[in-house]
């Protein structure tokens, strides 16, 4: 960062450059940079968490996150009180994240409290109670602002969902439909595990209670085989569980996929499984783990109620809505996935702003492939560098880990890594004994082919010309004859060293191409 709080920006990033179909880049924009860093605290039922948000407003990194598993709303439903205990615990966890936002300068700190602040007949005074000792505003929401916002969230990292988002509390459950960016009709229900544990000690009451309110909410979110977002801890740890049963290589939660019926699997498995075993597996917490069998116990009614399509876990929720509330649309609408590229690149790369130049160059070996793939393309040129920091023997490891393991928005599993396998092949030719191979199972054979042709493009780019290799030469590529020519400047001739001939001939292997050099000047 700039001293005075202002991201630098690349030279030829003028407003003459767009690089559609993606747009120029924001950091400039004063809308932006005011979204440079957000906190926010939310008071749960369960836990209460801060959340500081620093980086590209489109695409945030987790500057600081804390959470503390307070339980306000245990015993709720039976006493309407919030827990002695837990109101002792948030209250000193409010104090201290009052403490630390003022030490961060972060002002003012958004904090919402939901439903056990809202229900609980002591909820007015607990939050007189922190605004008098702490300074803190509790803006306590309804139902139907927690689903909004929860849907907001899953926007923010997932801007093309369609369907249903299910997020799960201590005390409710709140569903939103979602679709073209916008969050439409929305339910709150009592169906947190808080909740149900003051419903019933027979399993099949509890069933009946969990149907009947759901079959209530169906009429009117009206499901109709849509995708269900799940939302909640209580559900990241059961998809946790989900990837612990069928050995899933990686364990990233957000955008991980699950479906119907591999879903109701787990939940079989659990049900018959030593969850205190699990636990010290996952490193899941006891008062996470205490709620799981109630959360199957909803899930399972739900994936019969629901007739989902398919089941996704999205990590970002309530926390990230606040932050989607604060964006301009024009923000909105832009590539999460695209916008925390750019902003590493902007600020961890050797020559930010190459990685423009290098897409352009290479753009011609891909034309015609899908804009998906295409969007993939852009984010690995844009991190091509980003690693150069690295020792040498570990940098296409730590190229792989950073694209497979980092808080990426709009990026599912085989994206992440497809992604990840593009920059190993970067720095390096071979993958043959790659402790990453176990991932590699996400890609087909031919995802794996073309990742490995990208990352031997990028390789051969990056260091034909280190200032614009676009200036130097020319690809062309003619897949039917699987002809590679090389069209070369009269700077390119100069330029294509030894180094530079054998990357070239490495990525024509990749394509399984012949080679042609030509002059430019001669054509």
């Amino acid at each position: 960062m700039a001293a005075d709080g202002q991201s630098p920006r690349p030279e030829d990033d003028d407003d003459s450059g767009d690089w559609d179909p993606f747009g120029k880049p924001l950091f400039d924009d004063p809308s932006a940079r005011a979204l440079s860093r957000v906190g926010v605290v939310d008071v749960g039922s369960n836990s209460v968490r801060m959340v500081v948000f620093d980086g590209a407003a489109r695409s945030p990194a987790y500057f600081y996150n804390e959470k503390i598993m307070c339980g306000l709303g245990k015993g709720l439903a039976q006493t309407g009180r919030l827990n002695p205990e837990g109101k002792v615990r948030a209250f000193a966890a409010l104090k201290r994240f009052s403490l630390l936002a003022r030490g961060m300068d972060i002002h003012p700190l958004t904090v919402v409290a939901t439903a056990a602040t809202r229900e609980a007949e002591d909820g007015p005074e607990f939050q007189a109670e922190v605004l008098r000792e702490t300074g803190l505003k509790l803006h306590v929401i309804d139902g139907d602002e927690e689903a909004r916002l929860s849907a907001q969230g899953v926007l923010l990292g997932w801007p093309e969902a369609q369907g249903i988002v299910c997020d799960i509390g201590g005390n409710s459950m709140e569903l939103a439909r979602i679709g073209n960016g916008k969050v439409g009709k929305r339910v709150s229900t009592p169906l947190g595990p808080f909740r149900l544990q003051q419903v019933s000690d027979d399993p099949k009451k509890r069933k009946a209670h969990i149907e009947t309110i759901l079959e209530a909410a169906a009429k009117e979110i009206r499901p109709a085989g849509d995708r269900v977002y799940l939302v909640g801890g209580s559900w990241r740890v059961i998809a946790r569980l989900d990837m612990e049963r069928r050995n899933y290589p990686l364990t990233v939660l957000h955008e991980y996929r699950m479906t119907p019926e591999g879903l109701t699997a787990t939940l079989d498995w659990l049900a018959t499984t030593d969850l205190a075993a699990l636990r010290g597996r996952t490193g899941t917490s006891a008062e996470r783990m205490e709620l799981v069998p109630l959360a199957c116990e909803v899930l399972r009614e739900m994936i019969r109620v629901l007739k989902p399509s398919e089941i996704d876990v999205s990590a970002y929720g309530i926390r990230e809505g606040l932050l989607y509330e604060q964006m301009p649309e024009r923000l909105r609408a832009r590539d999460p996935l695209i916008e925390a590229a750019r902003m590493t690149e902007l600020t961890q790369a050797r020559i930010p702003g190459f990685g423009k130049k290098l897409f352009t160059f290479l753009q011609p070996i891909f034309s015609g492939v899908s804009v998906e793939r295409l969007r993939l393309i852009k984010a690995a040129c844009l991190l091509h560098d980003t690693t150069w920091r690295a020792h040498p023997d570990y940098r296409a490891e730590a190229c792989f880990d950073n694209a497979t393991r980092a808080n990426l928005g709009g990026l599912d599993h085989p994206g992440r890594v497809f992604l990840g396998l593009a920059l190993l092949h970067r720095y390096k030719n071979s993958r043959a004994g790659s402790r990453m191979e176990p991932l590699f199972r996400l890609l087909s054979e031919t995802d794996v082919q073309e990742a490995e042709a990208l990352g031997k493009a990028m390789r051969f780019g990056a260091m034909f010309s280190v200032g614009d290799p676009a200036q130097a030469g020319e690809l062309r590529w003619q897949p039917k004859k699987r002809l590679l020519t090389l069209a070369l400047t009269e700077d390119g001739v100069g330029l294509f060293g030894e180094v530079a001939q054998a990357r070239f001939t490495a990525l024509a292997l990749a394509l399984k191409a012949q080679t042609k050099i030509v002059l430019k000047a001669e054509e």
